[in-house]
């Protein structure tokens, strides 16, 4: 399943500083539907995404009914992204047991 969206760049403060781009409501709703087949426990979603020129693995954290996509330092820095930006993402969900569209 691939998804295309653009999200805002949150800073989730605690022990240590995390970065997320949040999942629009539409393509939440997409994810939702097929998260069963995708989810390896804990409601996250394992994907592969790309912002820019940079590909990454990660997944999916479920928050609010919604998701987060996590942003690692190591994605952020070359990016030059910091709360309060908007990211363009391309994303794949990565299903358990092979892939699906």
């Amino acid at each position: 399943m691939n998804v295309v969206f653009t999200g805002l760049v949150i800073e989730w403060r605690g022990p240590s500083p995390f970065y997320f781009v949040t999942v629009p409501e539409e393509e939440a709703a997409d994810i939702r539907e097929v998260a069963a087949m995708a989810t390896y426990g804990w409601g996250v979603i394992p994907v592969e995404a790309r912002i820019g020129e940079l590909t990454f693995a990660t997944s999916l954290f479920p928050r609010d009914g919604g998701y987060l996509l996590p942003l690692k330092g190591a994605v952020r820095g070359p990016l030059g992204l910091s709360a309060g930006d908007r990211a363009s993402v391309e994303m794949t969900v990565r299903f358990q047991g092979g892939s699906r569209k």
